[in-house]
Formats: structure tokens, sequence, C-alpha cells
């Protein structure tokens, strides 16, 4: 927020939730950017085509999101339905919020902010540092705080960093996309299982939404894995035999990449609930 201050921006603080208040403040106030989780840009958008407004001729133009897992699947629906260029903010509440790393340009990778905060990637299980290129754990200390310092913090999320030269002229340390949260995995009869890898094969359907919920239960001794996702409103009404060629595509898709079998149901528009801050995408029933 001060950065954007110095830079001589107006911010409208308007919290979460109230979808269509939001939109009459883009609309009101000819916004340039929204700072929001990507799952909740998904949800303005679509309350915005509900409205008949499409804000993809609003004075919007960048998009800064954040708080979530998301994949690059999103990120072009997102670009896509709002008209926009969306970048990406990292960081947490422990560490300050906002501010930790951010994403350039050139959107490879995010580059973090090293006169701030030390980064390191360790194993989950081991917790023994790796080396740059290699996946794991975020690892942060913060080096400016006085108040709280943390030191050798573990953030949970899953990422790798790396040093290489970029072409918008940074030379810091880099990390990728946030994949998944090391507390997010499912482990499903013996496969581990990340929400996010089921998002990019959704996100690969054209007939579906990015809304879906993953729902997880015990069937005697095995699990159960069942994914309700939401067709798109002009698939939906095509017939029983469509959504049915639609469920047996996202289920050898999810079979082929990640090993599972699952339940697939092709749910109307809207009947998924929406977030207004960070999506609810698991439900797990087996405890």
């Amino acid at each position: 927020l001060v950065g954007a201050e110095t830079l001589g921006a107006t911010l409208v603080p308007s919290g979460s939730g109230q979808t269509e208040r939001q939109i009459i403040l883009i609309q009101d106030f000819k916004s340039t950017v929204i700072f929001s989780t990507p799952s909740y840009a998904l949800t303005i958008a679509e309350k915005a085509m509900e409205l008949g407004i499409n804000l993809r001729e609003s004075p919007l133009r960048i998009g800064v999101f954040g708080a979530e897992p998301w994949s690059e699947e999103m990120r072009r629906e997102i670009e896509e339905r709002l008209g926009i260029v969306a970048m990406e903010s990292y960081g947490l509440t422990e560490m300050g919020g906002p501010g930790v790393a951010f994403s350039c340009s050139e959107k490879r990778g995010l580059h973090i902010n090293e006169d701030h905060f030390i980064a390191e990637i360790i194993d989950p299980v081991t917790e023994e540092p790796l080396p740059l290129g290699e996946e794991g754990e975020l690892v942060l200390t913060a080096i400016q705080r006085r108040a709280m310092p943390l030191i050798r913090y573990r953030v949970r999320d899953l990422t790798r960093l790396y040093r290489e030269p970029c072409d918008c002229g940074r030379t810091s340390l880099k990390m990728d996309r946030v994949a998944a949260r090391s507390d997010d995995m499912l482990i499903v009869n013996g496969v581990n299982l990340y929400p996010s890898q089921i998002e990019s094969i959704l996100l690969e359907i054209p007939e579906v939404s990015p809304q879906y919920v993953i729902i997880v239960s015990k069937r005697g001794y095995l699990d159960r894995l069942a994914i309700d996702v939401e067709a798109r409103r002009e698939f939906y009404d095509q017939g029983e035999e469509k959504l049915k060629e639609i469920e047996g595509k996202i289920q050898n898709r999810i079979k082929g990449i990640i090993g599972l079998s699952a339940h697939v149901r092709i749910v109307p528009y809207k009947v998924i609930e929406r977030s207004e801050g960070k999506a609810k995408r698991v439900i797990d029933q087996r405890h």
C-alpha cells in the first residue's frame, strides 16, 4: 500500500464480499488495477457477466493476485475474462503481508526482495536444505523486522528457487509460482494428490469452468475420489449424452496423469459456492 501511494495511486480498500459492490466501485472510480485472490477475480467476472457488464471494456488493465495457489491456466482464464494483465504477488501475514516476491512483465517466476528476506528450500520430510533448482518447501527469514523477527520460518508452500538472468533486467533470486502447500496434500489410496493438479486438468477442458470441489470419502476400506465441476453455461444445456462425454474425458485425464480413478459429476452453473476470499476446494469426509 505504501508503494502504491508513493507512486501516486489512489487506493480504494473495499474488503472482501459484496461482489456487486466491488463491480460498482470499479466503474465509479474507473479503477485500473485490482488486487484480490485469483478465485475471487473469477467470481467478479462471473457476477459482471450476470449483470450485463463487460469488464473487458472497463479501465481495468492490471490484476495483482495472490494468497492461494493458482495455475498458469487460471492466469489465462482471468486475463481473457477481465481483459487485463494478471501479475502475481507473494507474501504471508507472518512476514508482514504482501511484498516477499512479485512477478515482473516477463511473468516467468517471481523476484524475491532479497534486501528484506532470505529464502531457502528444504525437503519437507527430512528438513534438509536443497540446492537451487530443486522443488521443496520454502523457508524464509525476515532480516529487517524489529518487533517480531522470524528466522528460518517454514512457510509450507512448495516451490523452487533459481537464479538466472531475467529479460526485465532484475538480477535477484527468483521463485517459481507456488505449486501447492505441503499441508494441502491429500493421500488417496496411497497416491499423493494436490488440488492444483486437478485444477490444471480441469482448466484444459474447454467445456467446464474453473469452479470445482474435490470430495474424498471412504467406501469400505478404500478412499473414494469425487469431483464436482461446473459446466460452462453454453455447454450444460447440450444434453445428458454430451455431459457424460465431458465427464469421461475428465476421468480419463485424471487417470492418465495422476493415476487415480475419480467419479466426476458435471453440475449446473452456480451450484458450487463462490468464494469471496480463498477458495475452498476440498471436502475430506474420511475423518
